[in-house]
């Protein structure tokens, strides 16, 4: 625990209300209201200031005498190693100049227009489960009909790895995403996720081919700065992860809030225009990465009237700027209508999530063309038997049965 004069009097808040399981967990609001940051204890064996209002979070994100080297959520992770050394592919936890270096790679990948060229081919996939669930007897899940499948075949299509070993990676990257399973399971998952895409990275090194992972080995090439081995499959890996994790769990997740709003959910059948503005407002309200982002101090910080020391720990509370009222009107309430694009749910600075234009465009479809398609669309099950991810870093339902009139 860090060497401080305040010791932390609470716990970092990670359990969520039980009256409605899209609010953020703990009392943000009245931290909120408070001073400035709040010094929380952690699972992770150390103590770290809590900042909660949205000024305050798009303030320190950017800051580079705050870095992510201890992994965006280690907080949440019992008994997390925060020292344990950074792989130089790490994009989520390098800082400077080789983070930069990583990001300059890929951002190419991830402009506005490459990935609206992409949007054909997401309606398409988007049409193709629709009519796959359509065409079934019964009451489907949608998150194993819908939800996955469309970002995991877009993610899989735009590196380069094969939607048939789809089984090779969702499993394990369920279990890296996990916060409270045995550390030797999590490694053991994190070695063979790793094992299968180095053989796929060796491939593409003597074979390039028309995706993602060759062109991000020709260009660090041309560039005399080639990546490694060990930093391609980190780099994949990461992408692969994030690139179907976030995504599916939006779709699940929005699609059951919006089953609860119907007035929010027939404005948005009856205008497929506000399908961009949805998008926003449901990434502000669900804010799927849910325990907000963790980093180490490098240099002291003034927030407010606290001063933060070189060697503390701070977390970033996206979830809790994304519902500040000062900011965000009524921020309990979805408003689909509202304009929202300000908000955090992709972070903010130099660690903000590449592939936020890509999420924005298969939600968007999403939004547009599910439940237009199929308008009585309904939870199969009662709203009380749905169960979530609480325990995982990235928020979502385990399953969604829904049905609709035949």
């Amino acid at each position: 625990m860090t060497d401080t004069a305040e010791t932390a009097q609470t716990s970092f808040p990670s359990t969520r209300p039980s009256g409605c399981p899209f609010d953020p967990a703990g009392d943000f609001a009245k931290l909120r209201e408070s001073a400035g940051p709040t010094k929380v204890s952690t699972v992770a064996g150390v103590d770290a200031w809590l900042v909660s209002r949205y000024d305050d979070v798009r303030a320190v994100l950017p800051d580079a005498r705050l870095s992510s080297r201890s992994a965006p959520s280690a907080h949440v992770v019992p008994g997390a190693d925060l020292e344990r050394e950074v792989e130089s592919g790490s994009i989520l936890q390098t800082d400077g100049e080789r983070h930069a270096y990583l990001r300059r790679l890929l951002t190419s990948e991830f402009t506005v227009r490459r990935v609206q060229a992409l949007r054909p081919r997401i309606v398409e996939l988007v049409e193709e489960h629709i009519d796959a669930m359509l065409a079934s007897d019964g009451p489907v899940d949608l998150v194993q009909a819908f939800a996955l499948p469309i970002p995991s075949l877009v993610i899989c299509e735009l590196l380069g790895v094969p939607y048939a070993d789809r089984g090779e990676f969702q499993a394990r990257s369920a279990i890296l995403v996990s916060v409270d399973l045995p550390e030797d399971e999590i490694m053991r998952a994190s070695d063979e996720i790793n094992e299968y895409m180095a053989s796929l990275v060796l491939a593409k090194l003597e074979n390039r081919e028309d995706d993602l992972l060759s062109r991000l080995i020709t260009r660090a090439e041309e560039q005399g700065k080639p990546l490694t081995v060990p930093e391609l499959v980190t780099l994949a890996v990461t992408l692969l992860i994030a690139g179907h994790e976030t995504t599916a769990n939006m779709i699940g997740l929005s699609t059951l809030a919006l089953l609860r709003d119907p007035e929010q959910l027939d404005a948005l059948r009856a205008d497929p225009e506000l399908a961009p503005s949805a998008v926003e407002e449901m990434l502000r309200y669900l804010t799927v990465i849910q325990f907000g982002l963790f980093r180490h101090v490098l240099e002291d910080i003034e927030i407010g009237d606290e001063t933060i020391k070189a060697g503390e720990y701070l977390i970033a509370a996206i979830q809790s700027g994304n519902r500040d009222e000062k900011i965000f009107p009524d921020p309990d309430r979805i408003d689909l209508a509202r304009k929202a694009s300000r908000h955090l749910a992709f972070g903010f600075g130099a660690h903000q999530c590449l592939g936020q234009q890509l999420a924005r465009v298969e939600l968007q479809e999403v939004y547009t063309r599910l439940y237009a398609r199929i308008p009585t669309l309904r939870l199969a099950v009662p709203f009380e038997e749905i169960t979530y991810k609480d325990n995982t870093l990235v928020y979502g339902v385990t399953a969604l049965p829904v049905t609709w009139d035949r």
